[in-house]
């Protein structure tokens, strides 16, 4: 799955939304804006290597129908807090992707988590993958 025109996630500052599809566990969320453009924000599967939503903390529907007013992603290396110490053992590597979104409405963070064992990504893509009706 490689749409070719990745963007930075600021790019939703400013943009309403319509829809989100997408939750956690999942390794794809779209978000689909009034003006019908689609962004996808995905993981690219590699060998060794595993990232997916894990968390989203706040109501995805206080995005849609108001302004993006912020819209920000963050990483971290670190060792995971709460990880299982038998689940990490075999993971050399570990990323943490924070993506902050909100409107006058409402705020949400859609955290993913990366793992490998250090030869593979653990990054997140965002990309614009056009207009839909």
């Amino acid at each position: 799955m490689s749409y070719r025109d990745q963007v930075d996630f600021s790019t939703l500052a400013g943009k309403t939304l319509k829809d989100i599809n997408g939750s956690e566990g999942d390794e794809c969320m779209t978000f689909t804006t009034v003006e019908g453009e689609e962004f996808i924000m995905y993981y690219e599967h590699d060998c060794c290597a595993s990232c997916s939503i894990e968390d989203i903390c706040g109501d995805l529907n206080d995005l849609i129908g108001s302004p993006i007013v912020q819209a920000e992603e963050s990483t971290s290396g670190d060792n995971p807090p709460d990880a299982d110490p038998e689940t990490i053992q075999y993971q050399e590597s570990f990323t943490w992707t924070f993506y902050r979104l909100a409107t006058i409405k409402g705020s949400v963070v859609i955290r993913w988590y990366g793992s490998s064992n250090g030869y593979y990504s653990e990054s997140v893509s965002f990309e614009k993958r056009g207009q839909v009706n």
